[in-house]
């Protein structure tokens, strides 16, 4: 086992796009990062990306929504470094409809399980089976990649700029990921772990499109401020870009 005096990271879905983004932000702040990556081979192309910029990074075969690999991810953090610090709960997918139009008719029931097992059930598995390492650490901390349209409070709102963007799976569960989010803070405020929900903003993404008006190097930057928080950071809160977003 190694015995780090650095700081770990991992972050899922981490081999691309935002969350290799983030990766790379966190690792330059001379934390070990690990990418979780569904595909081992993209994962260790990423790591060695990484590497060649002087981060220390490690890939890790990591499909959220499979179990064992949860099981698998929990062994190896053990065994390599005992503790783990940051998870960032970054993988998620959007399925089905058009982007600002109303698709709460049409979705398929196959869509939105789809969806909630990717951007809800996954996380919550992979986090419960990473607290006991993360209650290791002297200042764990948890990161829920959510969505500003997760918000009920601006999806209600006739003057939100997002009142007209409504595709129900991938909203609500985002909007339960922020429960989870909600809950768990809750269930761990006696510990020193803070665990907060991350809206990253509309960004250049394979998700995200062209059309997004953010570049990767600012999406990351709400993550990776929650990831490396304080001991007077939020606790249970929604941020983008260090402000609060209303549930």
């Amino acid at each position: 086992m190694e015995t780090p005096e650095k700081k770990v990271a991992l972050i899922t879905g981490a081999n691309k796009g935002l969350g290799l983004e983030t990766a790379r932000q966190i690792g330059h702040l001379g934390i070990i990062v690990v990418l979780g990556a569904r595909d081992l081979q993209k994962g260790e192309d990423a790591a060695a990306a990484l590497r060649a910029e002087g981060i220390d990074a490690r890939a890790l075969k990591l499909e959220v929504t499979d179990p064992q690999d949860h099981a698998a991810a929990a062994r190896f953090l053990t065994q390599t470094f005992g503790k783990l610090d940051i998870l960032v709960n970054n993988a998620g997918i959007m399925l089905g409809g058009e982007f600002g139009k109303n698709d709460t008719s049409t979705t398929t029931l196959a869509d939105l399980r789809k969806t909630f097992e990717t951007n809800f059930f996954a996380p919550i598995g992979l986090t419960q089976a990473l607290l006991p390492l993360l209650k290791k650490s002297p200042a764990g901390r948890i990161v829920n990649l959510s969505s500003v349209l997760g918000s009920l409070t601006l999806h209600s709102d006739p003057a939100s700029p997002i009142y007209s963007a409504k595709s129900l799976a991938y909203d609500s569960s985002k909007a339960a990921l922020n429960m989870f989010t909600n809950h768990l803070a809750h269930d761990l405020r006696d510990t020193k772990i803070k665990v907060n929900s991350a809206h990253p903003g509309w960004v250049k993404t394979d998700l995200g499109g062209d059309a997004a008006p953010m570049e990767l190097v600012d999406g990351a930057k709400t993550s990776v401020a929650l990831a490396t928080l304080p001991p007077d950071g939020p606790n249970g809160a929604y941020i983008h870009l260090g402000q609060k977003l209303p549930w």
